[in-house]
């Protein structure tokens, strides 16, 4: 924004707008301007009544000191910095920067104004590092009244004859150098450094300096440049991808330039420091590269044997990671294959656009893209569309959610490979959802994530036929559960008829032997019926308040009067209530229940008595239950039975088909109840417990 009128109006909005924390930087000629114009200066105090923090971070001379003492009395710290050119105001939300031409009252004209919110943190960052190493107003102010004298600077020379002298001071005045250069840098620093670059190296040998390193990309077309460096006695290292800024430190200061310096051409433009701060943060970057980078005698052996050395680069940044996951997306020639290991990543991700760069290499040059995602329904017409608009190009399975897949894995034509750690999957960003990254040219490293992918793939081929095959085989059971249903009735109508008119007794047997054999598939039938209700959750239930006892007795009385009971009085059934339970449930699907464990306890108990019990209890935080227990002195739960008691087919006997316990858990459950068994505790039999809440 342009004219002063509007750069005041702007930074008066700018302090109403603060709530929590104002940081201001200017140099040494604007406090003269806070205090001067009444509307900023009471933009500060307005903005300190309301509980804003302010601090301020200047250059305090003996020219602004008077003014810097009014500050101190405004806003609650003042820190002073030696050589501040900069000038910018950062709050949680702003950041706003004046550009002004360092002059006593000379107001800003121009101002730039940013809410985007990783400018914002860029520069209270900045702010941070320049407050850390700053000193206290009153420091400083003590200082000037002694005549003590300090200076730091940073500035920028754009004369390209005065960037070689800064680069020649800062070589010469080294104790030690680490320098980090494009290949076209190289080309420069040997142009035009090389005696400075000698007498430093004799200095080492004498042990009066500590020596030189290069960081480079060393290739195919430098080799011989990066000879020479090696021969002079400089330490060398290769890294593949450089940082974009070519950088110089030694122990006292540093220089920068983001030129490419190509075929070694002239910097028109270099940052020169000697902040201690900037000097170590430099320093930082170098060690970090020096480790991940190889020793450039390797890389050059390896390019003069016509060896392809893998690169592998952890790449810490969320936000450098983002920008090399969608160049190499830009970049796929033949094919992209991405495993996405939640929904929350295929969005984060779409929305940086790498689904989106995903369509263009489809659609312009015909790359197969394959992924691989867990189902949600809030992906689903995204994945439709695709898979629609793109038939011989893009192709998405489902596979299921992995708790122990934690990274988003993308192989680019077979030859590079990106894993992006999951760091938070519930953050709405990428660059707050990704932790590291790891970079990857390695082949047996990439094909062996391609190995990963295509196992999966086949797997959800393999899981959809599966799907498939369960899915006809329960409607074919289904129908024919209902085809035996529909004549098992007038079976055993028509045979009880026929049963009841003839009187000679053998007949009977026969007839009665008819009858049991269909009332075992009629029960057979209707439990296949039952299962394919509860495995499609379609299980009904039609509840009604009845007295439990009444249920218990009359499934009791159809056991015992029924033909397969023993009539010798080996067992016996025992039930003694000692009041009315009332209860809301289905009546016929809990006699169901009651059935079963009956059935179950007569069935593997030879002799004894089995005891039917029910009570009101409490369990599950105190909410009122009743609990039915069926008691048996009978053989017990096999110890291979108990982890799979209640599924289907579950049984260690040639009778029956192991369905009945896997259906009174799914009825018990619909109910809101729970179904549990066990051995007792006195070593004989086992006793089979259902609970019901209480109406």
């Amino acid at each position: 924004m342009y004219g002063t009128d509007k750069v005041i109006s702007e930074e008066l909005q700018f302090f109403s707008k603060s709530r929590g924390q104002l940081d201001t930087c200017m140099d040494h000629t604007r406090p003269s301007l806070a205090i001067g114009i009444e509307s900023i200066k009471k933009s500060f105090v307005d903005a300190k009544s309301r509980g804003v923090k302010l601090r301020y971070l200047t250059e305090i001379t003996d020219a602004n000191i008077s003014y810097c003492k009014e500050l101190i009395a405004i806003v609650d710290e003042v820190r002073h910095l030696d050589g501040i050119k900069g000038n910018f105001m950062v709050s949680e939300i702003e950041y706003l920067a004046p550009a002004t031409s360092h002059e006593e009252t000379k107001l800003s004209s121009l101002i730039i104004y940013s809410s985007v919110r990783e400018v914002v943190e860029h520069q209270q960052y900045v702010f941070e590092i320049l407050w850390n190493k700053s000193m206290s107003a009153e420091k400083r102010i003590k200082e000037l009244k002694e005549g003590i004298t300090m200076h730091f600077e940073t500035k920028v020379i754009e004369d390209p004859d005065q960037v070689i002298r800064e680069i020649s001071s800062l070589i010469a005045n080294s104790n030690e150098l680490c320098t980090c250069l494009t290949s076209g840098g190289m080309q420069y620093s040997y142009n035009h450094f090389s005696e400075i670059r000698k007498k430093i190296l004799e200095k080492q040998k004498k042990g009066e300096h500590k020596g030189i390193r290069y960081i480079s990309n060393v290739t195919q077309d430098n080799v011989k440049l990066v000879k020479l460096f090696l021969e002079s006695g400089v330490r060398m290292r290769h890294v593949k991808n450089l940082p974009p800024m070519s950088f110089g430190v030694s122990d006292r200061e540093m220089a920068a330039t983001i030129e490419k310096m190509e075929d070694g051409r002239v910097v028109q433009s270099l940052l020169v420091s000697n902040e201690q701060a900037y000097v170590n943060h430099f320093h930082f970057i170098f060690e970090d590269l020096w480790a991940k980078g190889i020793d450039a005698e390797n890389k050059i052996r390896d390019i003069e044997g016509g060896i392809e050395s893998a690169d592998v680069e952890v790449i810490p940044l969320s936000a450098t990671a983002g920008v090399l996951y969608l160049n190499l997306v830009k970049k796929a020639e033949k094919e992209i294959i991405i495993m996405f290991p939640t929904t929350n990543a295929f969005i984060r991700q779409k929305n940086i656009g790498v689904i989106q760069f995903s369509e263009e290499a489809a659609r312009e040059r015909n790359v197969k893209v394959r992924i691989l995602m867990p189902f949600h329904k809030s992906t689903e017409d995204v994945v439709r569309q695709l898979k629609e608009n793109y038939q011989e190009h893009i192709d998405i399975r489902y596979i299921e959610k992995m708790s122990d897949t934690k990274a988003t894995i993308l192989v680019l034509d077979r030859k590079v490979s990106l894993v992006m750690e999951l760091r938070d999957d519930s953050k709405r960003t990428f660059d707050e959802a990704i932790g590291l990254s790891t970079y990857s040219n390695s082949r047996p490293g990439v094909l062996s994530y391609v190995s990963i992918f295509e196992n999966l793939w086949k797997q959800t081929e393999l899981y959809e036929q599966l799907k498939y095959q369960d899915k006809m085989q329960k409607e074919f059971i289904n129908i024919a559960a209902h085809e035996l249903k529909t004549p098992i009735q007038p079976i055993l109508g028509l045979t009880e008829v026929l049963r009841s008119q003839i009187k000679d007794v053998k007949q009977q047997e026969i007839l009665e032997i008819t009858i049991r054999n269909a009332k075992r598939l009629q029960r057979l039938s209707n439990d296949i019926l039952d299962v394919t209700k509860i495995e499609g959750k379609s299980l009904e239930l039609n509840k009604e308040e009845f007295n439990l006892n009444d249920v218990v007795i009359n499934a009791i009385n159809d056991i015992t009067l029924g033909r397969d009971f023993p009539k010798n009085g080996t067992i016996k059934l025992s039930y003694n209530p000692d009041r009315d339970i009332l209860i809301k449930a289905d009546k016929g699907r809990i006699s169901q229940v009651i059935s079963n464990l009956l059935s179950n306890a007569i069935e593997f108990t030879a002799e004894g008595t089995i005891l039917v019990s029910s009570e009101k209890g409490k369990i599950n935080n105190n909410n009122e239950t009743i609990i039915v227990s069926v008691k048996d002195p009978g053989q017990g739960i096999d110890q291979s039975m108990l982890p799979r008691l209640f599924t289907k087919f579950a049984s260690k006997s040639f009778k029956g088909t192991g369905l009945g316990l896997f259906i009174s858990k799914a009825i018990v459950e619909a109910h809101g109840g729970k179904i549990w068994g066990e051995n007792n505790v006195e070593g004989i039999g086992a006793t089979f417990s259902f609970s019901l809440p209480a109406s």
